[in-house]
């Protein structure tokens, strides 16, 4: 099998491990930013949040190009 297809399927396995893993101690720190709008810890984690949504975008655009690339490179 192609070498870049097991990288993507690896990547994609990966980020959604790591998204499922993560997504409730997300939804946590996100009713914390909620309830303390005010307070300098909820700031620090406001910072964090951002940053996973980030992450998670880049990885998801990512995994596209992968997808994109491997089709493109056995069917193009």
């Amino acid at each position: 099998m192609d070498l870049l297809l097991w990288i993507t399927i690896g990547f994609v396995i990966t980020g959604f491990v790591a998204l499922v893993s993560m997504k409730r101690g997300m939804e946590r720190k996100v009713a914390f930013i909620k309830a303390n709008t005010e307070s300098e810890e909820s700031s620090t984690k406001a910072r964090f949040v951002i940053r996973w949504i980030v992450s998670t975008t880049a990885w998801g655009i990512v995994s596209m190009i992968l997808v994109v690339w491997w089709f493109h490179k056995n069917f193009g």
